[in-house]
């Protein structure tokens, strides 16, 4: 149950348009609802302002579909990350109007629209175009949360010249996530050229010492420019998370 959701329930009991008894009835399914495979976290939209994200990885098609019906019917919109092509299209054809992106493997339910919370622009910055599905990943995150996000791919520091070109976008964004593979070196730049929040992303992707994104990740939390934080490995979602929270 989201906020407003609450707000009304309140006011309907208040103005008799709501009876006692079945607002209770409303008020049970806080703080979780079981599920028998899962345990649903249904009061985290009054806490945290923003409902559970439901992790795709692992869980079958049945376990998605349960709880994505679960939380639309409370009027929640839902968020799944990890999905991968399969079920990505099963979902798809059981619920026609939501949004699937496989680049991103995120699929959103959409119950209500999309409050915007931002007081600023979340820009996502992939050093390459291998790094665009942990891009996206962050990308969709951020505006699902009630950002306005902005891109720009594929400006690594092989090619500086494709970031400083785009500078005036640095400069305007009041958060940046940047996404990088291979030795990781692109936060740091841009956070050499910003006065606003970095988030670093390292990627597993590089060749063989880049360590499935070890020494990715250790460049980055190095790193010798300020303003630096930095997520796990692969953690699009963990990261648009954090500058989302910070964007408010």
């Amino acid at each position: 149950m989201n906020t407003d959701l609450l707000k009304k329930l309140l006011e309907d009991v208040k103005d008799g348009r709501t009876g006692v008894g079945e607002a209770l009835d409303a008020l049970k399914k806080l703080p979780f609802e079981d599920l028998e495979f899962a345990t649903l976290d249904s009061h985290r939209a009054l806490r945290q302002g923003f409902p559970e994200v439901v992790f795709g990885q692992g869980k079958s098609v049945a376990q998605i579909k349960a709880i994505i019906k679960s939380m639309a019917k409370r009027k929640e919109n839902v968020l799944v990350t990890r999905l991968g092509p399969g079920s990505g299209r099963s979902l798809k054809r059981a619920f026609p109007k939501a949004a699937y992106n496989e680049t991103a493997r995120t699929f959103f339910v959409e119950s209500h629209p999309i409050a915007s919370s931002g007081k600023g622009t979340v820009l996502v910055i992939s050093a390459g175009t291998s790094d665009v599905p942990v891009a996206e990943e962050a990308a969709i995150t951020a505006e699902c949360m009630g950002n306005r996000v902005k891109r720009l791919y594929d400006v690594g520091v092989a090619g500086i010249h494709r970031l400083l070109h785009r500078k005036e976008d640095l400069w305007d964004a009041n958060v940046l996530i940047v996404v990088a593979g291979m030795e990781g070196a692109l936060p740091s730049v841009v956070a050499g050229l910003v006065s606003r929040p970095v988030v670093a992303v390292p990627t597993s992707i590089g060749y063989g010492a880049n360590l499935g994104g070890l020494t990715t990740l250790m460049a980055m939390l190095n790193s010798c420019a300020s303003g630096v934080s930095v997520v796990n490995i692969d953690n699009g979602f963990g990261a648009a998370y954090v500058a989302s929270l910070i964007n408010r």
